[in-house]
């Protein structure tokens, strides 16, 4: 009673609206409605000029292409197997149909045959099939369209209608196999394995139209990656020839060098983006082949053939296309981006002091302060310069610099040789300006003579607020939202698109992208915690959202016992001067971020220089539970 109330509900929605009766040969709008394809071609005879949807009256410009609704044929076909209703004498839509002319009728053997019964084994004309129309005794017969392969329906063995189909034996068979050769096989009718086999095709010409789909989107994509390419490396392009422009011909040959380096990583993306659109294009012909076949045969759905047809999908449906971030952030720019900046900082300071000064800077062995367990040799020391080949020192203090051991890290890899020997200079003999070149070498610990009064960066203090929106789910925010702690217990945070859902980080409410500013953080423990900057566009779902591992992230952060500098995936190990309160000043102008250790003194331990390109925002990572991180109140 319950199966046959809901027959009753689903034969409502497999009426026709213009009919009222079960489809018959369904076809679909875009508008989504769907209707019989010969009543709306008799809706549509008489009004050529202005076509509408019957149902929701959407008007069409032209007439619109009527497609098969192979999904809505299968579900009727199955509801008539169910609820014991035959199927309808109709023409297939859209399938190429065989010349009736070569089915003669069994009775006349002269006029052309219009309809077989499959009860009968025979094939009739109007006149001789009006019998079984219209007398009540054929009414249990079984009328179809004129079939060219009767005879082939039927059992060579027995002669009887081949009316079952064998599972086990993937054959048809008649009833007279099921009692001998086919005994206790599964077995299900003809028309059940024709409903299974079409639904089954359907089912993998709709994965191949899900997946055709997919790798047209992600091809569009990476045609628009392509464009975003090819715009990151024309601003690349642009920062750099602006610095350049303020730097003396000398080093010319390294700015050609920068330009190819950009270059070589915009073609290794190109190549890159090439190789794998050809390859999802490869994917889509495969996919499309198969689309073609499955469409041949479900066109020759009636025949014998379609019953024994097999379609394998392509490897390549296995496949989910992807579309890869490519960019032109290498170590290899970077480094000449950063080299670049910290190389004109340092001119513009050498070219303000006085020409009689200069030396001082450019060769501070001729003038070194002798310490004060050597004071008693000043004078004879003195008296030795004074004959000493200038050059000759130069060349024994390179030596002695040169049979140092060589550090695991180079920031300067791979940038020429010009600019190398300039950075060495800057770097060897102007101790004065390490904070602003040394971005992967600690600086001067507080036992050290670099530090700065905490009063001055106090004139750049700005007040700052955890943004709730980016707030991991395990990091809960207190004191007005200044006090961000770890729990393992999550917060019932909304799920929204600015939020990290993967690393426990957060965000301020508040980024920068010009002058100068100045912030503290008190950590309850410098252990696994960390401490920096991101661009508003950092991913924050992925697991390369994490502060450093991108393109868009620095920050300096504790793992054990380890300090660590890091930016788009590259470290550089610091030493540790185990901080309980960290300044961080941000100078957009300049391009630079300088971390401090805060005690009576601010002490630099790290400075990242990077020309940033658009306003940056204080990032926090706290990973054990129980830590926290407070924003300080500048007093």
């Amino acid at each position: 009673m319950a199966e046959n109330m809901s027959l009753l509900g689903l034969e409502d929605e497999l009426t026709c609206s213009i009919c009222l009766c079960l489809f018959e040969n369904p076809v679909s709008l875009i508008c989504g409605h769907s209707f019989c394809a010969n009543c709306l071609e008799a809706t549509w005879k008489d009004r050529i000029s202005s076509m509408s949807c019957p149902q929701c009256r959407m008007a069409f410009s032209s007439k619109p292409e009527l497609k098969k609704n192979t999904v809505l044929s299968a579900v009727l076909d199955a509801y008539r197997i169910k609820a014991g209703v035959p199927e309808p004498v109709k023409e297939p839509f859209e399938v190429i149909k065989k010349d009736p002319d070569a089915i003669k009728c069994d009775s006349c053997m002269e006029a052309k045959a219009v309809k077989t019964c499959l009860t009968c084994m025979a094939s009739y004309c109007e006149d001789h099939v009006r019998p079984h129309r219209e007398n009540i005794i054929f009414r249990a017969h079984q009328l179809s369209d004129p079939l060219p392969d009767l005879m082939e329906r039927l059992c060579s063995d027995h002669g009887k209608l081949m009316e079952f189909y064998c599972v086990q034996h993937q054959s048809c068979i008649c009833s007279n196999c099921l009692q001998c050769v086919h005994k206790g096989c599964e077995f299900i009718t003809a028309d059940e394995r024709r409903v299974k086999q079409k639904t089954d095709l359907t089912d993998k010409l709709n994965i191949l139209d899900v997946k055709t789909d997919k790798n047209q989107q992600v091809i569009t994509q990476m045609k628009e990656q392509q464009t975003k390419l090819k715009d990151l490396a024309a601003t690349r392009k642009r920062i750099l020839e602006a610095e350049y422009r303020q730097i003396r011909e000398a080093i010319d040959r390294d700015e050609k060098e920068a330009m190819f380096a950009i270059d070589k990583e915009q073609e290794k993306g190109q190549v890159k983006l090439v190789s794998l659109m050809k390859k999802f294009n490869e994917n889509v012909e495969k996919m499309n082949r198969s689309k073609s076949e499955i469409n041949c045969l479900l066109d020759q759905s009636q025949s014998l053939a379609f019953l024994k047809a097999t379609v394998d999908l392509p490897s390549v449906v296995n496949f989910e296309p992807y579309n890869p971030r490519v960019n032109v952030e290498s170590k290899e720019v970077i480094a000449y981006h950063s080299s670049a900046v910290a190389l004109k900082e340092w001119i513009t300071k050498l070219m303000e002091k006085p020409a009689e000064n200069r030396i001082s800077v450019l060769k501070p062995a001729r003038v070194r302060s002798p310490s004060p367990a050597n004071a008693p040799k000043t004078k004879a020391l003195g008296a030795k310069q004074k004959n000493k080949n200038p050059n000759k020192e130069l060349k024994e203090h390179r030596e002695r610099k040169d049979q140092k051991p060589n550090r695991s890290r180079n920031p300067h890899k791979g940038i020429s040789p010009v600019f190398s020997k300039s950075m060495e200079n800057l770097i060897d003999l102007t101790p004065k300006t390490v904070d602003i070149l040394d971005i992967s070498q600690p600086l001067s610990s507080p036992a050290g003579q670099n530090f700065v009064n905490r009063s001055e960066l106090l004139k750049y203090g700005t007040i700052l607020n955890f943004d709730v929106r980016t707030a991991h789910k395990r990091i809960s925010l207190s004191e007005n939202n200044t006090k961000a702690t770890v729990s393992d217990d999550p917060a019932h945070y909304s799920d929204i698109p600015l939020r990290f859902s993967v690393c426990s980080q957060v965000l301020c409410t508040k980024g920068f992208s010009q002058g100068r500013h100045y912030w503290e953080i008190k950590m309850s423990t410098n252990n696994f915690c960390g401490l920096g900057l991101a661009y508003g566009r950092i991913d924050r779902k992925g697991p390369a959202s994490r502060l450093g591992r991108n393109a868009e992230s620095w920050c300096v952060e504790w793992f054990n016992v380890k300090l660590s500098a890091w930016h788009n995936s590259i470290e550089t190990v610091l030493a540790n001067p185990n901080p309980s309160r960290v300044g961080v000043l941000l100078d957009c102008d300049q391009g630079s971020a300088t971390f401090y250790n805060v005690q009576d003194r601010a002490y630099p331990f790290h400075t990242f220089v990077f020309p940033f390109t658009e306003a940056v925002y204080p990032a926090f990572w706290i990973f054990s539970n129980g830590s926290s991180v407070s924003l300080c109140k500048l007093t």
